[in-house]
């Protein structure tokens, strides 16, 4: 274990290193209770604010955030804090003891030192040896990407300083036996694909460009054999605001080929809009695509999860904004929808069960209308999501929009989903929730913790 002497002299060499920008570390240790970081974009118009709210689990570009570890049973999670009664940005990392039904204060990986932008949120990998990393993602070139390990296998308690890079929105895929597969995004002619190896976590490789078209947005995911997969969409001009277009490709060979679903092979990185990895040209239909989740059939097809709207303000002159599943069947990509909602940043997950697909999400009108997020409902669909049946709301009357409903990598009851609140209209407290897989109930991890260990309180139904 390294003292945090030695922890402090590693990170002053790395930010020597990193240069302008690279914020000190403050000693991590256990925070007090869980909150929220609360954050507003300033994008407003007529419907109020581009994206708003408790935004602790943002965003669909950090996957995975929480994991589920057979080994000790525990679902291990990080997400964006904050210091009590302040805007101020605190990485965190915890977990839920399945067996005991408990939490424990969670640990503060890293104090962004006065950021409070949920861009700078994690996202999670636990290794063969049952360490837990945690990958920070930076912000262009402005903030650096920060690495860290666990110093004990399944603990959360200490954090090793591992090393700084170029990296926005992280996406570690740890495959036994071969080691991790960070899929990430450089700000080098907008926002560009890449992705780095490393058999340890210590010793990367080089990065290597994925996509540039203009820029992207990308979810990923990673099957137990090695398969890795990421669709994007392209951003005409440069410009975010125009997201759309809808890209697949994979990997069979931990990135030394890239084909299409149907095996084309690939030469990256894709730079026109025109390519076999494009699935749909939502820009001919005057359409948007945000990105949701990713995930495998029981065949090991890939199904896609995303929301196509009209326009990039709030309001009702986005609609209708429908949320879509695209999945391979293994000859052709068929797509349907699942449901509509409000808001262009109502974003949920997809849940492939053998009898069953699921999708939990904010897709129910919340207090705040028009607003970033809603009410939480599950959704399920017995013909391989060709059609969709509403099970139930899964929160009623709440207080705050429900925000970014996240799937743990392997996903056990009753932390089966993962979201925060908050009011997308003020700053408002914000509180971290999770709900087992019927939607039957919630529970809120608590905002106060005077105790090392406490239970979460059931607040649904």
């Amino acid at each position: 274990m390294k003292s945090r002497s030695r922890l402090a002299s590693l990170v002053a060499a790395a930010c020597v290193c990193a240069g302008a920008g690279a914020a000190p570390l403050s000693p991590a240790g256990p925070g007090d209770g869980y909150r929220g970081i609360w954050f507003t974009l300033r994008q407003v118009s007529e419907y109020g604010d581009k994206y708003s709210g408790g935004l602790g689990t943002y965003t669909a570009n950090h996957v995975p955030v929480a994991v589920y570890a057979p080994a000790v049973n525990k679902t291990f999670f990080v997400y964006g804090g904050t210091v009590k009664d302040r805007r101020h940005l605190l990485i965190m990392a915890s977990f839920y003891d399945h067996a005991t039904g408990q939490v424990p204060r969670p640990t503060v990986v890293l104090d962004k030192q006065g950021v409070n932008d949920p861009h700078d949120n994690a996202a999670l990998a636990i290794d063969d040896r049952g360490h837990v990393w945690v990958f920070v993602s930076g912000r262009g070139r402005l903030r650096p990407g920060w690495k860290f390990r666990g110093t004990r296998p399944y603990s959360v308690a200490e954090f090793e300083f591992i090393r700084h890079d170029e990296m926005t929105y992280p996406q570690p895929w740890h495959i036994p036996g071969f080691g991790f597969f960070n899929l990430f995004t450089k700000y080098t002619h907008g926002r560009e694909l890449y992705w780095e190896t490393s058999t340890n976590g210590i010793h990367w490789s080089a990065h290597r460009k994925l996509a540039g078209i203009g820029g992207h947005y990308q979810v990923s995911h990673a099957r137990r054999d090695g398969l890795v997969a990421s669709f994007f969409n392209r951003h005409p001009g440069g410009k975010v605001d125009k997201r759309t277009d809808l890209y697949y490709l994979q990997t069979t060979n931990f990135g030394a080929t890239w084909t299409t679903a149907d095996g084309v092979p690939l030469t990256l990185p894709l730079t026109t809009p025109d390519n076999p990895a494009r699935i749909l040209d939502y820009a001919a239909r005057g359409q948007l695509m945000y990105t949701c989740d990713l995930n495998f059939d029981t065949n090991g097809h890939p199904v896609l999860l995303y929301i196509v709207s009209r326009h990039y303000q709030p309001g009702p002159g986005g609609d209708p904004r429908i949320w879509t599943v695209a999945r391979w069947n293994g000859r052709r990509w068929i797509t349907s929808d699942v449901c509509r909602s409000d808001h262009n940043y109502d974003m949920g997950s997809l849940y492939i069960q053998p009898d069953r697909w699921l999708v939990i999400g904010p897709t129910q009108p919340g207090p705040q209308a028009w607003q970033t997020g809603g009410e939480m409902a599950l959704w399920a669909s017995r013909d391989l999501g060709q059609t969709w049946t509403l099970l139930r709301q899964i929160t009623t009357n709440s207080t705050y929009n429900h925000t970014y409903a996240r799937r743990p990598l392997n996903a056990k009851d009753p932390f089966f989903a993962f979201w925060a609140d908050g009011d997308p209209t003020r700053l408002s407290p914000s509180r971290l929730y999770f709900g087992n897989a019927d939607g039957t109930r919630v529970w809120q991890l608590p905002c106060d913790m005077p105790a090392p260990l406490a239970a979460p309180r059931q607040v649904f139904p």
